[in-house]
């Protein structure tokens, strides 16, 4: 008999111990967002267009909708037959202009020699000179039209402005274009949240405040958090426009609507992990530390408030006070 008394005393002492042990939390009372819930679209910070610097007609796509591009790449070429065939006429003269040249170089060295041994007067020289002048800056001055024609053709290659991603073909293969024409446009790859949010609750959106992003909305657990960038000045159609920076937002559908959660003040509540509460029978409860003990007591559960500090924060509406001891199950 003493000894299984002495094993129930132990018992308890070890029950107490553990219940020292346990990992406790005080109650407190926080001042949490009152979050609204709006619709924001993903969106580029620019889109450009890649536009043609010749007119002609275009004789090459490299690039469909969704491809990646990097700034300087050709996405597209384009023809002209007027340049062709003035690069031909201007080869062919060139040519002509070339034999003339080399004629003149002839006569001037046969002149040169004559002209030193007394054959003929220096004014043949003179002439000779003159000649060679002459037909050497015609050459050049063909061959400067040429590198013209060279340049407007090369410029027939559309480059993309920017890196990013190709939003829309404007034309086809054979599509006539004019010097300027857009052929893509093209959307930068630094992507943001562009919210809508109704005048009566941006009166507190301000510039560095916080956003929530469901992780659903990615086909994730855990939310993702983002702060707002610039608030526009302009109210349209009774909402404010604000983007805001969100770190792994995609990077392919520009467009793809989200739901947020912003900040439309804040209010007091009791926020504790998640992993405190229990569920039995359809009825939650949290272990409360009393002095005789600890009981199970009923609680009516919130909605899930995460922060980054406490990513499985749940609001608690009642059945405890501030300053209570919970313990965690």
């Amino acid at each position: 008999m003493r000894l299984l008394g002495l094993l129930a005393v132990l018992a308890a002492t070890a029950l107490q111990s553990g219940l020292a042990a346990a990992e406790t939390l005080t109650v407190a009372q926080h001042s949490v967002a009152d979050e609204k819930a709006v619709f924001a679209t993903v969106e580029s910070v620019s889109v450009v267009p890649a536009r043609g610097r010749i007119g002609g007609i275009v004789v090459q796509l490299n690039v469909r909708e969704g491809d990646p591009v990097t700034a300087g790449q050709a996405i597209a070429t384009i023809g002209d037959e007027k340049l062709a065939l003035q690069m031909k006429a201007l080869d062919a003269q060139i040519e002509a202009l070339q034999a003339q040249a080399n004629q003149a170089q002839i006569d001037f060295t046969r002149i040169e020699g004559l002209v030193e041994r007394g054959t003929l007067p220096r004014v043949k020289l003179d002439e000779a000179r003159t000649a060679l002048n002459v037909a050497d800056n015609g050459l050049r001055a063909k061959t400067a039209d040429r590198s013209v024609i060279a340049q407007q053709l090369s410029e027939g290659q559309v480059l993309a402005p920017s890196g990013g991603r190709v939003l829309k073909k404007l034309v086809t293969v054979g599509s006539v274009v004019m010097s300027g024409d857009a052929i893509v446009t093209v959307a930068q790859q630094h992507f943001k949240l562009r919210l809508r949010v109704p005048e009566r609750h941006a009166r507190l959106l301000k510039a560095g405040d916080r956003i929530r992003v469901d992780g659903a909305e990615f086909g994730e657990e855990a939310s993702k958090w983002g702060v707002i960038d610039l608030v526009y000045p302009q109210i349209e159609e009774g909402r404010v426009i604000a983007d805001a920076s969100v770190e792994g937002l995609g990077e392919y559908f520009v467009g793809d609507r989200l739901r947020v959660w912003i900040s439309g003040g804040t209010r007091p509540a009791f926020v504790i992990p998640a992993g405190y509460v229990t569920t039995r029978f359809g009825i939650d409860y949290v272990r409360l530390q009393e002095a005789s003990g600890v009981i199970d007591v009923p609680v009516q559960r919130g909605r899930e408030l995460p922060t980054p500090a406490l990513p499985d924060g749940l609001e608690i509406l009642s059945g405890i006070r501030a300053g209570d001891q919970l313990v965690r199950p």
